[in-house]
């Protein structure tokens, strides 16, 4: 039987993975990998990206930085998450505020150490990347438009560090030379950047109630539901853009099975929205788009399934080796 301090304890681990959103760091940290091997830099063996050491460094200082932006977001969301996410934000209060904040100081002090040992640039970048993520939840966010395009930002920014990991160096003639491959990572951008901006409008009608009180000048307190709908529409049928350069221009292997399951599934989400009235079904639509934006990322294997059965195949031949030995 476990005592009433460790019970406290293990509610407080629990209350605290529950603020940094413990179970989507992972997901990120994935499709960071999986973009670099199969978007970023194809022509590079998988295991040459799995073992850059700087790619490592790059990828865990951005999942500790999304962990400290959860954390400070959470701690000025706290009388707003009282109304819009009751039960969860009960669960978060178990860690008094005092240690949220030295926990965000400490994720962000290593977070920008960790860039450090890459470059000076790298460093200069996260630690920008922090102060927007405060900014954003201190200010920025309460904002029309302006809040939910920065939301968007922050969310692909961890992909522009791995971008800038391999191109930086690229000399002007050698970006002409890959302007196809670079029209395709832009494709692949534009379609996530719509989905999750059309997310966080999403969340803007689930959360109206909340910002109504705390008075956040989302475009649903603004100008109302049937306007953000139109909106989102809009954002919905844009979509179809990237989704044709990357399906009908350029060659993305399997995963444009992905890319149309993911319109019909937009079609249906767009009827569905029209018909949405209360926070109930808006929860409804916003996991539909976790689904299709989690469900991406898995499915950047099908540009080429191969990678993963040389993998195998290296692993295999690695044990036989050793066993043999």
């Amino acid at each position: 039987m476990l005592s009433r301090k460790q019970r406290l304890l293990s509610w407080k681990i629990v209350s605290l993975f529950s603020v940094i959103r413990g179970y989507n760091i992972p997901i990120i940290i994935l499709a960071q990998y999986l973009s670099a091997i199969f978007i970023l830099a194809p022509e590079k063996r998988a295991l040459d990206i799995l073992f850059d050491i700087n790619l490592f460094l790059i990828v865990f200082a951005s999942a500790i930085t999304i962990a400290s932006g959860y954390i400070i977001n959470n701690f000025y969301d706290n009388q707003k998450d009282l109304i819009n996410r009751p039960n969860k934000s009960m669960l978060d209060r178990l860690v008094s505020q005092a240690t949220k904040l030295k926990v965000y100081f400490a994720l962000n002090f290593t977070a920008v150490l960790l860039a450090l040992l890459v470059s000076f640039k790298v460093f200069l970048f996260f630690s920008a990347y922090i102060f927007l993520i405060w900014f954003y939840s201190h200010k920025i966010k309460k904002y029309t438009v302006i809040g939910n395009l920065t939301a968007t930002l922050m969310a692909v920014i961890p992909f522009f560090a791995i971008s800038l990991h391999y191109y930086y160096s690229l000399t002007f003639e050698e970006i002409i030379t890959n302007k196809s491959h670079f029209a395709v990572i832009f494709a692949h951008a534009a379609f996530l950047s719509l989905l999750i901006l059309i997310r966080e409008m999403i969340k803007d009608l689930e959360n109206i109630k909340g910002d109504l009180v705390n008075d956040y000048r989302t475009i649903p307190v603004r100008f109302g539901e049937v306007v953000s709908k139109q909106i989102i529409t809009i954002l919905t049928l844009l979509t179809v853009f990237p989704v044709y350069i990357l399906i009908a221009v350029y060659d993305i292997g399997y995963m444009d099975i992905y890319f149309y399951v993911a319109l019909i599934v937009l079609i249906f989400f767009l009827n569905y929205l029209w018909k949405s009235r209360d926070k109930v079904q808006y929860v409804k639509l916003h996991n539909v788009l976790k689904f299709l934006i989690v469900g991406g990322v898995f499915c950047i294997v099908l540009i080429d399934p191969s990678v993963l059965y040389n993998g195998k195949r290296w692993i295999l031949s690695i044990l036989f080796i050793s066993i043999k030995k």
